[in-house]
């Protein structure tokens, strides 16, 4: 019977291996997959490639939008907070300096019936627990938050 559980590194039990293989389709435009069945691809802005899809680099912003708010979704159903929407969006800032991203700022609207306290520790949890702003704040990018609560319309 074949093992469906999630692969170990070997280095500890809590640990687990995240596959991903780029493979050149043509030009610029990169396919990667990630070991299952989703598959993405990227490539450069017009004027190198053909803008197919969105660089390697904007893909990392879209994925700490995307981190943030599936954490801030799975933390809301922990806390009980039923949701009505959130929005986020996020503009980095990429510096000829750095060559990368150093900052970013985002936007975040929670429609949400909760105090303004439990809206902001959902927030707080969020942050803590989102894997990829934790690896962008270990390299060193200033991340800020602006969070909009707006409640919503009751019966």
């Amino acid at each position: 019977m074949e093992n469906k559980s999630k692969p170990k590194t070997g280095e500890d039990e809590n640990s687990e291996k995240i596959n991903a293989k780029a493979q050149l389709i043509k030009g610029f435009q990169i396919a990667l997959y990630d070991g299952a069945s989703h598959r993405v691809v990227v490539d450069l802005p017009p004027e190198l490639g053909t803008g197919l899809g969105p660089t390697a680099l904007q893909l990392c912003v879209m994925s700490h939008a995307g981190c943030y708010a599936t954490i801030c979704v799975y933390t809301a159903k922990r806390m009980r907070i039923q949701l009505k929407g959130l929005t986020v969006k996020v503009e980095a800032v990429e510096t000829d300096e750095a060559g990368t991203i150093t900052k970013e700022n985002f936007d975040i609207e929670i429609k949400a019936d909760a105090p303004v306290d439990r809206i902001q520790r959902l927030h707080e949890l969020t942050v803590k627990n989102c894997p990829v702003g934790i690896l962008l704040e270990k390299a060193s990018v200033k991340i800020n938050y602006n969070v909009k609560t707006e409640k919503s319309e009751g019966k």
